[in-house]
């Protein structure tokens, strides 16, 4: 390179560096301003640098007066011009950054909002992530308004379910202090069967509650399937008999899994329980168990007559007791026993579902191995 090469390059990069310095003070005061005036600074700053370095070198050239002002003029022209546009391209970023803003607000209301397709690849990313966000919140609000709703309708059948027995609890008791009890040995027994059935229901909602608050605490242990659902019939087939159902299971001997003894006790007997309360009498229910697919998979069956169609998705709600098919009765319970199976299931990483199947219902349990 020669020696006036050497000074064009300094002269060039003496007078665009200063244009530079320039542009980044005046960018740091505008650190805040809309997003328009940093783009348009950045194409001002790139263009000036470019006009500042040719007209610096032409000076240093020692052109004439009238070449100098051509090479002034032509630059004057060309930067203005590319600032022009430049400032146009800003305000195009500047309207998309809007759209932005509009759609987070929207998200924020719960609104639907939708993509762009006129925006650049950066800008539009964030658009669809911003839909997939408002996609999710929708669905997570709609989820927080059922629970909610269960929650209300949980509260009122509660006390409507405790209503009436502390009423028939006083008014035994009130006998037997009055002394017209005319057998106190069956208010005695009523009255403690009254008492078990309330214990029964505090500890389902004491353990709902630590399932809504994910403060289980399970010990998973290697166990055989078989073992825990035979104890399961040996103390369910008392209230069998009094149904007048038969009550009946298959497991295969080999089928292992590690899962917490008590949570796993609680899931097939509350099936089995459900199962039984809404199986008429001669009625069949079945438990089954086996291997399938790398899961363990435990099956309950029915002779319910079935659920409708549009109500299989809130079998598991909280505070669901049946309807059409499954009418609640005196002893459908306060429609925790179900939404307890999910929620234990569901900890231990499995699944719970429920379908039609014969004259009855079927409920699948897949647990992993």
């Amino acid at each position: 390179m020669t020696h006036d090469q050497v000074s064009v390059v300094l002269i060039a990069a003496g007078w665009s560096l200063g244009v530079g310095v320039i542009g980044a003070l005046v960018g740091w005061r505008l650190r805040r301003a809309p997003i328009r005036w940093s783009v348009g600074l950045i194409a001002v700053v790139a263009v000036g640098g470019v006009v500042a370095g040719v007209v610096g070198t032409a000076r240093a050239m020692f052109l004439s007066t009238h070449d100098l002002g051509v090479v002034v003029l032509v630059c004057g022209v060309s930067g203005l011009v590319s600032a022009a546009f430049a400032l146009f391209l800003a305000r195009t970023l500047a309207l998309s950054a809007r759209r932005l803003r509009g759609m987070a607000s929207a998200v924020g209301a719960g609104k639907d909002v939708h993509p762009p397709g006129a925006d650049s690849a950066e800008l539009r990313a964030v658009a669809e992530e911003l839909a997939r966000s408002s996609e999710r919140l929708r669905t997570s609000q709609a989820r927080e308004r059922r629970l909610e709703q269960s929650r209300r309708e949980l509260v009122a059948w509660v006390s409507h379910d405790l209503r009436t027995p502390l009423a028939g609890l006083r008014a035994m008791a009130e006998a037997l202090d009055d002394g017209i009890a005319t057998d106190p040995q069956r208010y005695h027994r009523q009255m403690l069967k009254e008492t078990n059935r309330m214990a029964t229901m505090v500890d389902d909602l004491f353990e709902l509650s630590r399932i809504h608050a994910g403060s289980l605490n399970l010990t998973l242990q290697p166990m055989v399937l078989r073992d825990v659902v035979s104890e399961t019939i040996a103390g369910a087939a008392p209230v069998a008999r009094t149904h007048g159902v038969q009550l009946g299971g298959h497991v295969h001997p080999d089928v292992e899994l590690r899962a917490d003894a008590t949570a796993l006790s609680r899931v097939v007997a509350n099936l089995v329980m459900n199962a039984i309360r809404h199986t008429p009498a001669d009625g069949v229910v079945l438990v089954e168990g086996r291997t399938a697919g790398g899961l363990v998979e435990l099956t309950v069956t029915d002779g319910c007559g079935g659920i409708h169609p549009d109500d299989l998705d809130s079998v598991f709600e909280v505070g669901w007791r049946g309807t059409r098919a499954r009418t609640p009765g005196p002893d459908s319970g306060a429609g925790l026993g179900l939404a307890i199976v999910r929620g234990l299931v569901e900890a231990h990483h499995g699944t719970v579902t429920v379908g039609n199947h014969g004259s009855g219902c079927r409920f699948v349990v897949r647990l992993p191995a």
